[in-house]
């Protein structure tokens, strides 16, 4: 038997110092700003180490938080799965993903692929 695993949540918005409300250029204003600031190029040569790689690790969320939320569609999605609280999900033999917020998994016991046609049952035990 698989266990669902949890996913973990980064909230996007606030990587990019912003308000979910933000137009997409207001969003684009910030990424420039934060990756600007974060850039490994941009770090003075005389910075402890650990500085250097906490701004290194800034640069590459920053980063992944503007190829979510740049684009319409992924943004869009975001947006979707932000108003979960917490969300589970499976990986499919076809590639998919079996996914359920907890929510959901109190009222459902069948749960699609979302890729294919395949079913499994969610089990619950108390």
């Amino acid at each position: 038997m698989m266990a669902f695993e949890q996913i973990p949540k980064k909230d996007w918005y606030s990587i990019l110092e912003a308000d979910p409300s933000a137009s997409v250029s207001d969003l684009k204003q910030k990424y420039q700003k934060l990756i600007l600031m974060y850039h490994p190029d941009k770090q003075s040569a005389d910075v402890p180490a650990g500085t250097v790689e906490e701004c290194i690790q800034k640069f590459i969320e920053v980063d992944q938080a503007w190829k979510i939320l740049g684009n319409e569609e992924t943004k869009k999605e975001y947006d979707l799965q932000r108003h979960d609280d917490h969300s589970f999900s499976l990986s499919c033999r076809c590639g998919g993903k079996y996914s359920v917020s907890k929510d959901e998994a109190e009222e459902v016991t069948l749960i699609s692929c979302d890729t294919c046609s395949l079913v499994i049952e969610l089990l619950h035990y108390r």
